[in-house]
C-alpha cells in the first residue's frame, strides 16, 4: 500500500518496484516531463497560457488532454497495485487494498471532472457572451488590424459600461448606470468616468445619422421635470431605438450602439467596445465570487421611494470591510432612497473595483463553474472572440496597474441641469488622462461628520482613497 501510494504520487514508481521496468521507466520519464514542462510554462509563459483560454477550440482540446491525463493517472495507480500485491495475501488484506486504491483514484479524478467541468464552463461562456466578429452585427465596433497586437497604434482602450435595469414585468430598459472606463494600454492604468444619469440634450458626432435629428442634442426645452425624464440620458438606451429603429445600420445591440456614440461625443473619447450588466443577475455574479468587501461610510438603504416619502424597512449600516452577499451589494451599488446620485456613483465604482479584488486566483479555480454560468445571465458586450487573447494579457495589466476617478465637477459643469458644459467636461477629462492618477493616501485627518462630500483637488484620485473607511469624516467625491 505504501509503494502504491508512491507510485500514484510519482506515476511509474509503484510499475517499477512491482518488477515492469519498461513500462515503469516510461510512465515515470513522461511523467517528469509532464511536470517540468507545467513548471516551466507556469513560470515563463503564464500570460500566453491565459490568453489560450479565451479560445473555444483551445479550451476544448485542454478539457479532453484533463479527462485523458486523469484515466491514465488512474489506469497507472491501479496497474501498480496489481504489480506490487502480494499473491499468498488473504481476502481482508484484498479488501483493504481495494478500498485504499479507490480512495487513490477518486483523489484524481474528482479534480479532474471539476477541471473538465471549468474548462467547459469557460468554452460556454466565451461563446455565449463573446460572438465572431463576422457573425455579429455592430454599428460602432471598430475594425481589428492586427488581432495579435491590436494596441500597437492604440495608447488607449476606452470601454462603455452600462448597468441596465431590465427585469420580468418591468416595461423599457433604463441605463441608471454609465461609466467610461478609459484603459492606457501599456500600463494597464485605468481611469473610470461616472456619467450623471440625469444629463439632458446628450450630444451626437456631426456624422452620426442622429445628429440631423437632434443637433442640439437629445432633449426638449420646456419640458416638466417628469417629462424631462424621457429626455436624460438614462432613457436613451430604450427611447431613440423605439423612435428611430435601424438608424446606426445593423446592430444585435441597437440602445449601446446609440449610447457609444453619444458618450463618446461627450467625452470626447473614441468608445470601442460596451460591456452591459444585466442587474437582475448581478447578485448571481457576487455570490459566485464568494461576495464582495467593501468599506460602508453612510448608511445604505433597502429598498425605499423617496418622492413618495416610503422608507425602506431595512438598511446596510456604516462599518469598515463589511461582507456583502449578492442582493446586499446590488443595494450599495443602486440604493437610491435619502442619497444623490454622486453618492450611488461613487459606491458603484467602490462595488467594481471590490469585485476586482475578489476574482483572486483561488476563488476563480475553486468558483469557477459558477462565475462562469452567472457570466452568461449578466453581461453582454461587442467585444469580438478574435481580440479576447489580446484583452486578457491587458487586463492582466489592469489588475496590477492603479484604478482612478475622474473627478466632474458637478456644479461648474452644470451636469444636472438643461444644456450642462459638454466642452468642459471634455476637457476636464482631457486634462486628467494626461495627468497620472496620484497614489493611495493615508486616510484625511478626522472631521464632524457631515453627511456631505467633497471633491479633492485635482481631475483624478485613486479609488484607493475614495473607497477608504472615513467614519468621522467627508467621503472624497
Amino acid at each position: 500500500m505504501g509503494l502504491t501510494l508512491l507510485g500514484a504520487l510519482l506515476p511509474g514508481t509503484g510499475l517499477i518496484a512491482g518488477g515492469r521496468r519498461i513500462i515503469g521507466a516510461f510512465v515515470l520519464t513522461l511523467t517528469l516531463v509532464l511536470v517540468g514542462l507545467g513548471v516551466y510554462v507556469g513560470l515563463t509563459r503564464r500570460d500566453e497560457v491565459l490568453a489560450a483560454a479565451v479560445v473555444p477550440s483551445r479550451l476544448l482540446a485542454a478539457a479532453v488532454a484533463i479527462a485523458v491525463l486523469g484515466f491514465l493517472w488512474i489506469v497507472v495507480i491501479v496497474a501498480s497495485h496489481r504489480s506490487l500485491r502480494p499473491a499468498t495475501g488473504g481476502a481482508g488484506g484484498r479488501v483493504v487494498g481495494a478500498l485504499f486504491v479507490g480512495v487513490l483514484c477518486l483523489a484524481i479524478a474528482a479534480p479532474a471532472a471539476l477541471g473538465v467541468q471549468s474548462v467547459l464552463a469557460q468554452r460556454a461562456l466565451v461563446q455565449a457572451v463573446f460572438v465572431a466578429q463576422e457573425e455579429s452585427k455592430s454599428a460602432t465596433r471598430p475594425s481589428i488590424a492586427n488581432v495579435k497586437d491590436p494596441w500597437e497604434d492604440k495608447p488607449r482602450l476606452n470601454l462603455l459600461l452600462l448597468g441596465g435595469d431590465d427585469e420580468p414585468g418591468r416595461p423599457g430598459v433604463r441605463t441608471d448606470t454609465v461609466i467610461v472606463a478609459s484603459i492606457d494600454t501599456k500600463t494597464g492604468n485605468t481611469a473610470l468616468i461616472s456619467m450623471p444619469r440625469q444629463l439632458t440634450f446628450m450630444p451626437f458626432p456631426k456624422d452620426s445619422p442622429l445628429h440631423k435629428f437632434y443637433p442640439d442634442g437629445f432633449g426638449k426645452e420646456g419640458l416638466s421635470l417628469e417629462g424631462r425624464l424621457e429626455w436624460m440620458l438614462t432613457a436613451m438606451y430604450q427611447n431613440i431605438p423605439d423612435a428611430h429603429p435601424g438608424i446606426l445600420g445593423p446592430s444585435d445591440n441597437e440602445g449601446a450602439d446609440v449610447l457609444k456614440q453619444s458618450v463618446g461625443e461627450a467625452t470626447g473619447l473614441k468608445l470601442d467596445y460596451y460591456l452591459q450588466v444585466n442587474l437582475t443577475g448581478f447578485p448571481e455574479m457576487v455570490d459566485a465570487l464568494g461576495g464582495i468587501t467593501v468599506n460602508v461610510n453612510e448608511r445604505v438603504a433597502m429598498g425605499g421611494i423617496s418622492s413618495a416619502g416610503i422608507p425602506p424597512k431595512k438598511w446596510i449600516e456604516p462599518g469598515p470591510r463589511q461582507h456583502l452577499d449578492g442582493r446586499r451589494a446590488l443595494w450599495f451599488a443602486r440604493g437610491r432612497y435619502g442619497a444623490d446620485d454622486d453618492q450611488r456613483q461613487i459606491r458603484q465604482r467602490c462595488t467594481i473595483n471590490a469585485m476586482v479584488e475578489a476574482a483572486d486566483p483561488t476563488t476563480l479555480a475553486t468558483k469557477y463553474k459558477a462565475i462562469a454560468t452567472a457570466g452568461q445571465h449578466l453581461l453582454r458586450t461587442d467585444i469580438p472572440q478574435e481580440l479576447l487573447p489580446a484583452l486578457v494579457e491587458l487586463a492582466l495589466r489592469v489588475k496590477s496597474g492603479t484604478v482612478s476617478n475622474v473627478n466632474l465637477d458637478v456644479s461648474k459643469l452644470r451636469m444636472k441641469y438643461l444644456h450642462p458644459d459638454y466642452d468642459g467636461m471634455r476637457e476636464t477629462i482631457q486634462k486628467a488622462l494626461e495627468e497620472p492618477a496620484d497614489p493611495p493616501s493615508a486616510p484625511p485627518a478626522t472631521r464632524k461628520p457631515s453627511g456631505r462630500t467633497t471633491t479633492p483637488p485635482g481631475p483624478t484620485q485613486n479609488l484607493a482613497d475614495a473607497c477608504a473607511y472615513q467614519p468621522n469624516g467627508d467621503q472624497p467625491n
